[in-house]
């Protein structure tokens, strides 16, 4: 069976964030992408110039149609900025995603640092979302605003604040260290069991970060579509996504944050 993920997410009209690095990744990883567009942004390397989401019915119905056809088998979340959107979204995967793993990047602030969520849709992300995924892949700034506390500043406080968000209603976490500091960027995955993994790789030094966020936790869901256990699915996104921020580089686009080399294994 073809393995297929949909990525519920806003569209980047600048291609390195959003649906567009989603779908990228799926490919990147021999997996078939599937959309649902939750908003249009203006956007490009240097900042997110305007929003507009799209009608929680439409979003509503691209999930009717995509599931009532498609053997669909991972769901990636991305971009939900209103209340309206999510509620329609936890009620389409609630109908139709049973099994299905869903992957839930609870995206707020995009790499320029524009905010991409309304106060009202984090409660929402809390109380429909978080009891429906079986992974949330928050950086340090979003796991500290999901539980209302500062950021994290060390390991320790990172794993304590994930811990937080377990209790709150999330199957496991992975609470992604990119906006740390040190040698190493390191992410850590934790389940409501008590397991707790640590995934580290060398900090790259590079401004061509758009959509790392994005890619790797679409990378999760493609490794879940393929039938990888959640382990090897985020030891694979880990690898991937380091990968495409060291080829980074070699792809110019824009003049601002430009984006990870998604197909960096595959252009010469």
């Amino acid at each position: 069976m073809t393995p297929i993920a949909v990525t519920i997410a806003g569209s980047d009209s600048s291609g390195g964030a959003g649906i567009q690095a989603d779908l990228k990744t799926f490919a990147a990883l021999r997996v078939y992408g599937a959309s649902v567009i939750t908003a249009l942004t203006a956007q490009n390397t240097q900042g997110v110039q305007a929003i507009h989401d799209v009608p929680a019915d439409f979003v509503a119905a691209q999930i009717e149609s995509v599931f009532s056809d498609l053997a669909v088998t991972a769901v990636k979340i991305g971009m939900l900025s209103q209340v309206a959107t999510i509620e329609a979204v936890a009620a389409g995967l609630a109908r139709h995603a049973g099994r299905i793993p869903i992957v839930l990047d609870p995206v707020m602030v995009a790499t320029s640092g524009d905010r991409l969520i309304s106060e009202a849709a984090v409660e929402a992300l809390r109380r429909h979302l978080l009891p429906l995924a079986d992974l949330v892949t928050p950086n340090l700034p979003e796991t500290a605003t999901l539980i209302g506390e500062p950021v994290a500043e060390t390991e320790n406080a990172a794993v304590a604040q994930g811990r937080r968000l377990l209790a709150i209603g999330a199957r496991a976490v992975l609470v992604k260290g990119g906006h740390g500091v040190g040698s190493e960027s390191v992410d850590h995955l934790m389940s409501s069991d008590g397991t707790l993994r640590r995934f580290a790789a060398p900090r790259i030094e590079t401004r061509n970060t758009h959509g790392t966020g994005c890619t790797l936790s679409a990378a999760v869901a493609a490794g879940l579509a393929r039938g990888l256990s959640m382990v090897e699915a985020v030891a694979q996104a880990k690898r991937y996504v380091s990968a495409a921020i060291a080829g980074a580089d070699g792809v110019a686009v824009g003049r601002g944050h430009g984006p990870v080399h998604h197909f960096h294994a595959l252009w010469t």
